[in-house]
């Protein structure tokens, strides 16, 4: 089953432990990944989605909030839960336009997010709480409030290959 929700936050880095920076729209590029960020152009990790009530769900537990900046994914989506299985799909915006992301990984907090965020912070962020890691299979413009639908990964064929 599909969910919608929109797009609250985006966050680029320039580099490796440079600090993110907050931008009301971007452009992603087919194969490439966000232009601008740390990650355009390696081979899978284009883009990495959070929920922002998953993030408060983590804030909970850990016991203090945690601003979505610092867990340095680049698409904070308003709420619900962010697929984390492979194969799943992200649609960002409506019609031809519409960015296509595809599900390559659960986003694994890392070591980086205790020093950022604080100590046991990463803890906080396992079970699926720090979203995922996608490519770009169809490139556009994605802006604050854009329409994201998040799908589960299409069944296999016949043949054993997805949808």
């Amino acid at each position: 089953m599909s969910e919608t929700t929109r797009v609250a936050e985006i966050h680029l880095a320039k580099g490796r432990r440079l600090p993110t920076r907050s931008v009301e729209r971007v452009t992603a590029e087919t194969g490439k990944g966000l232009v601008g960020d740390r990650y355009h152009g390696t081979r899978h990790r284009h883009v990495s989605v959070q929920s922002r009530s998953q993030l408060d769900d983590a804030a909970e537990r850990y016991g203090a909030p945690i601003a979505s900046a610092l867990t340095r994914r680049n698409l904070t989506v308003e709420d619900g839960e962010v697929p984390t299985a492979p194969g799943s799909r992200i649609t960002v915006g409506e019609g031809a336009d519409a960015v296509e992301l595809e599900v390559v990984r659960v986003a694994a907090p890392c070591k980086l997010l205790d020093d950022t965020i604080g100590p046991d912070a990463q803890h906080a962020l396992r079970r699926g709480r720090a979203g995922a890691v996608c490519r770009v299979l169809a490139g556009g413009e994605i802006a604050v409030g854009s329409t994201v639908v998040m799908s589960p990964p299409p069944p296999p064929s016949h043949d054993g290959e997805p949808g």
